[in-house]
């Protein structure tokens, strides 16, 4: 028996709707690496790019237990000597929930060509409007 090998002009892309509204950050961000990754698929090969395109809806309403929201913080560094700057997640999700949401699904996606792509299929809102519409997403329930 042999071992199934995809193919580029095999792979169709199908798009996907995850409401985070009352979810679980870590949740929404699981999901999303898988579908991004292509693992629900059959034909899934870890080295070939067989994912799909994902739309993260309700961004601002995504949960984060315990006391995450005040004791969790997203440290960047600005390049100069001395620089480390810190920001508590309850900032974040006043101001940025889309990219609490990038941060957590980038952090699951491998670190390579591969993860960088399915990345550029990740569309998040705030809101529950998306200007996908035309790409008929599919609701994925979990």
């Amino acid at each position: 028996m042999s071992t199934y090998m995809p193919k580029a002009g095999d792979i169709t892309r199908n798009w996907y709707v995850i409401d985070a509204a009352g979810k679980t950050l870590g949740t929404v961000a699981v999901e999303a690496a898988n579908l991004l990754r292509g693992k629900n698929k059959p034909t899934f090969a870890p080295h070939f790019d067989c994912g799909d395109c994902v739309i993260v809806i309700n961004a601002s309403q995504v949960v984060l237990t315990g006391k995450k929201l005040d004791q969790k913080m997203y440290y960047h560094h600005t390049g100069y000597i001395g620089n480390l700057k810190k920001i508590k997640y309850s900032t974040l999700m006043e101001k940025k929930p889309c990219f609490v949401i990038e941060k957590a699904v980038k952090g699951m996606l491998p670190d390579n060509k591969l993860g960088a792509a399915a990345f550029t299929r990740l569309h998040v809102y705030e809101g529950e409007n998306h200007k996908h519409e035309a790409q008929k997403p599919v609701a994925w329930e979990f």
